[in-house]
């Protein structure tokens, strides 16, 4: 019996501050400031803000010698460059008989 007291009050004290803990107000302040930082970053990424009032042509490869260019890099990947064995690096590969 003297064990079942100091439970049931624990319980009870548990049960009230739960429900108490209901009746919080929320965060206001970060509620107020929430989505800047995404603003922020969304802004620091931005190079130049007033690009989009620029008329100048860019300076560069025009659309067919940048396609060409990108075709030309491409094909280098068709196939696997040759890799020899890492334990024979520089075997076979001397031209003297082993004379002075």
């Amino acid at each position: 019996m003297k064990t079942l007291k100091p439970l049931i009050r624990a319980s009870v004290c548990a049960g009230i501050s739960l429900s108490l803990a209901g009746c919080l107000t929320s965060t206001p302040h970060w509620d107020a400031h929430f989505g800047e930082t995404i603003q922020q970053i969304t802004a620091a990424q931005i190079l130049s803000p007033q690009a989009s009032s620029n008329t100048d042509p860019v300076a560069g490869l025009d659309g067919g010698a940048a396609a060409a260019s990108m075709f030309h890099y491409s094909k280098t990947f068709a196939q696997p460059p040759i890799v020899g064995t890492p334990y024979g690096v520089g075997l076979g590969t001397s031209n003297t008989s082993g004379t002075p």
